[in-house]
């Protein structure tokens, strides 16, 4: 007689197999989604690592104008947030590109440690960022006001004259009647360039109305060309500017262009003291890197706010 193999023994031996196959795919599933959490958490904390050493290292070049030492200190801030190059599989490279202001890039790279992932081969896997910070001084003044002050109005170190950025005391400006500013006290009147200057257009630039698009040379004349105080547009002035805070151009004694300030208007006056009475509230840079026209450090033209910011 012939003996049978029960049918239900053969289907036993099918489960296991299925089950563990079951098993392997859901251990699987589970560890995409825990390591996939995981993964998530140490991106985001690269990124802001990444951002953080940017930023540093951009600050560093603004302040030293050195690449080594900005490189230097974007690795150190990477390192104090977790991620050191060449320790523990991290890689954290620095870019500094001069070309247009000055971009630091940092890139991290660090491998994520799997657990459940690691049952079907994959027990690391790369996790990188990426982070671009721009650093400069502004070459562009955006809303700037159609008058120009001297250069004599600044000391030295590019602080300016006591009498002329003290918010508590703001100084009336006097219109000389000129071209050019004829002292530190003075103002005159500028439609940057662009020819002869009308008091019409200029009440345009004023109101908003005319937008002078230009980029000023370090030396360029920018005066009146036609002297005139155009008494009307104290008025303007008042009306339009007054409680703003305006980038101002400042130039030499001869109305050649040497950079931007930042002057808050408090009121000015039409009548017969033809004035525009504030304070200045930024310092005079004479030798800065610029952003926009000029390769890192190149360019001993502009005033104003440094520029500090993620680009990417």
């Amino acid at each position: 007689m012939r003996s049978r193999t029960p049918t239900h023994r053969t289907a036993h031996g099918q489960i296991i197999v299925l089950f563990a196959l079951g098993l392997v795919a859901l251990m699987a599933m589970v560890g995409l989604v825990l390591d996939g959490g995981g993964t998530y958490a140490q991106r985001r904390g690269e990124q802001n690592s990444a951002d953080l050493a940017a930023l540093a290292g951009a600050n560093d070049y603004l302040l030293n104008n050195n690449a080594a030492s900005a490189i230097a200190r974007s690795q150190s801030v990477a390192a104090q947030n977790g991620y050191t190059n060449g320790v523990a599989g991290s890689i954290v490279t620095v870019t500094i590109d001069t070309s247009n202001g000055a971009t630091v890039k940092v890139d991290i790279q660090a491998p994520h440690a799997n657990g459940f992932a690691s049952v079907i081969g994959m027990s690391t896997w790369t996790v990188a960022t990426t982070a671009t910070a721009l650093t400069g001084f502004a070459d562009t003044a955006e809303g700037a006001a159609p008058v120009i002050f001297s250069i004599h109005a600044f000391g030295t170190d590019g602080t300016p004259l006591s009498q002329y950025g003290d918010p508590a005391h703001p100084f009336a400006f006097g219109d000389g009647n000129g071209d050019v500013p004829n002292d530190a006290s003075d103002i005159a009147w500028t439609n940057y360039g662009t020819g002869n200057v009308n008091t019409n257009e200029v009440r345009q630039i004023i109101q908003g109305n005319e937008i002078i698009n230009t980029t000023l040379a370090f030396g360029e004349y920018i005066g009146q060309h036609n002297n005139g105080n155009h008494t009307a547009l104290f008025s303007d002035v008042n009306q339009y500017l007054s409680g703003l805070d305006v980038p101002v151009p400042v130039v030499d004694d001869n109305g050649n262009f040497q950079g931007w300030a930042t002057f808050h208007i408090v009121s000015a006056d039409g009548g017969p003291s033809k004035t525009i009475t504030g304070y200045f509230r930024s310092n005079f840079v004479s030798q800065r890197l610029t952003i926009g026209n000029c390769s890192g450090g190149s360019c001993p033209r502009f005033l104003g706010s440094y520029v500090l910011k993620l680009v990417n």
